[in-house]
């Protein structure tokens, strides 16, 4: 970011009209101009906080602790480093043992954090790429069953290869305008994050073109969208759910205004949950209704918006539809089910799973335990984690057995060196420093957690890694 980033009058002096008495213009301004600090999101699905802690120590990685999200820290590398390898292509975030997020946006899920642990039926609405989707999978510990959404089909598939790398096997995949949520599913959701499409004014830290088309006519159009979402996602709450709804825009035209539009259509219905006490230093970012409005200056962060409600009673859904076309998985039956985890036990020792088995073809699929419920409501892209192919000769396994549940085995499973970790993910086979006797597929991890399947040869393992997740350039180390 640069001191002559493009910033349209017409933007500040809409800004100078709403902002808060106890900041001023030229500090969000100054603030505006500045770099973000980077950030970084530990998977505890993956990794505990400690762990990644001394794994930090161990690289010469500098942590400051985000005050809002106990898995989140602002992140500081060796220059060298910095220059010559990508955080994506570091270990810890290969084997999805982190997430680059940027700090403000871990705020929305943490306004759920006490209702997760009960796991129960999420929706996250608008879901790609995935950071705040993966961050709700780890506070529900993979336990329920999370529905997340994404409109645009291309991100669909970013979203899918996230929950792969994260560990995620509770996530039940969706490709819908979010308003069919309301019509389709009404009342089905104990909690909902919408993170609603917006105009990205709280992104320019980031993105230099993201006031490139600011105008106040566009905010008021994103906001009729807005509105339209948020009545579905209320509609698509069960009565003493919670909804967060949040943005990464200052505007009140996208904010404020959008949650008095909830207010206004479903009355009594509707009890604002106050966030002041979400973290230490929330009081400096509370709006007078109860919302947390961030902007720059206040945490050295991105703007953002976060609101959270609570549906105090029913309201009844006017226009409700109902899906066509059948169901095309079956649970899989108890004699296969029994093959199936003798083969599990035989392999790799893992003796039960967390979910219902199901099958589509000669497809073998686990799905989050309390799927069923709403399995027949609306169309999914992608459910639960493929884990096996059955064919006659017994089940051949799939990549994301070993990323999700790898974590399960106690045998054939065999830690990677740097060496042998950038083989790995650049497709190539595993060399070995002395020759194998074991037989059949293998668990590959990388920090201390699985990355993947090969399968054993005398002399080397075989790599089993998708072709579409090969990596070609610079990974692992940079010396």
């Amino acid at each position: 970011m640069h001191s002559n980033l493009y910033i349209p009058d017409a933007f500040l002096a809409d800004v100078a009209s709403y902002i808060p008495e106890h900041l001023n213009m030229a500090d969000f301004v100054a603030y505006c101009q500045q770099p973000l600090r980077r950030a970084v999101r530990v998977n505890t699905l993956k990794m505990s906080i400690e762990a990644f802690k001394q794994a930090c120590v161990e690289r010469s990685w500098q942590l400051t602790p985000i005050p809002w999200c106990a898995e989140g820290f602002w992140l500081t590398r060796p220059a060298q480093e910095e220059e010559k390898l990508a955080l994506g292509n570091t270990d810890l975030h290969l084997s999805g043992c982190m997430y680059v997020q940027e700090a403000s946006s871990m705020l929305p899920p943490m306004a759920l954090r006490e209702e997760l642990h009960e796991g129960g039926t999420v929706l996250d609405m608008a879901a790609a790429p995935g950071s705040k989707t993966s961050q709700l999978a780890a506070l529900m510990a993979n336990q329920g069953v999370l529905v997340a959404n994404e409109y645009s089909s291309s991100r669909v598939k970013v979203l899918a290869a996230t929950m792969k790398r994260m560990g995620i096997y509770n996530v039940a995949l969706s490709h819908f305008d979010g308003q069919i949520f309301g019509e389709y599913m009404p009342e089905r959701f104990d909690h909902i994050l919408l993170d609603a499409p917006c105009s990205g004014e709280g992104t320019v830290r980031k993105d230099e073109d993201a006031l490139k088309n600011w105008s106040l006519e566009s905010n008021l159009s994103i906001a009729q969208t807005q509105k339209t979402l948020i009545e579905s996602a209320f509609h698509a709450l069960k009565p003493g759910g919670t909804l967060v709804y949040s943005t990464c825009t200052l505007t009140p035209v996208e904010n404020q205004q959008v949650c008095q539009h909830l207010i206004d259509t479903f009355g009594d219905a509707v009890e604002i949950c106050p966030l002041n006490t979400l973290f230490d230093g929330a009081e400096k970012a509370t709006t007078a209704e109860g919302y947390l409005h961030v902007w720059p200056q206040i945490f050295d962060s991105e703007g953002f918006f976060i609101a959270k409600f609570k549906k105090r009673s029913s309201v009844p859904q006017p226009q409700q539809k109902t899906k066509k076309g059948a169901f095309p998985f079956q649970p899989l039956n108890s004699k296969d089910s029994k093959v199936l985890l003798t083969e599990l036990t035989k392999q790799f020792g893992i003796t039960t799973l967390p979910g219902a088995i199901y099958e589509r073809d000669k497809e073998v699929w686990l799905f989050p335990a309390e799927f069923a419920d709403i399995a027949e409501l609306i169309k999914y892209q992608r459910i639960g984690i493929l884990i096996g192919t059955r064919h006659k000769n017994g089940v051949r396994w799939e990549h994301e057995l070993a990323t999700a549940l790898g974590h399960l085995a106690n045998k054939n499973c065999f830690a990677l060196n740097n060496q042998q970790a950038q083989d790995y993910f650049q497709g190539k086979d595993v060399e070995l420093s002395t020759d194998s006797d074991n037989s059949g597929e293998v668990f590959l991890t990388l920090c201390g957690t699985a990355v993947g399947l090969g399968k054993w040869q005398k002399h080397k393992i075989k790599n089993s890694l998708p072709r579409d997740l090969v990596l070609n350039n610079q990974l692992i180390t940079w010396v």
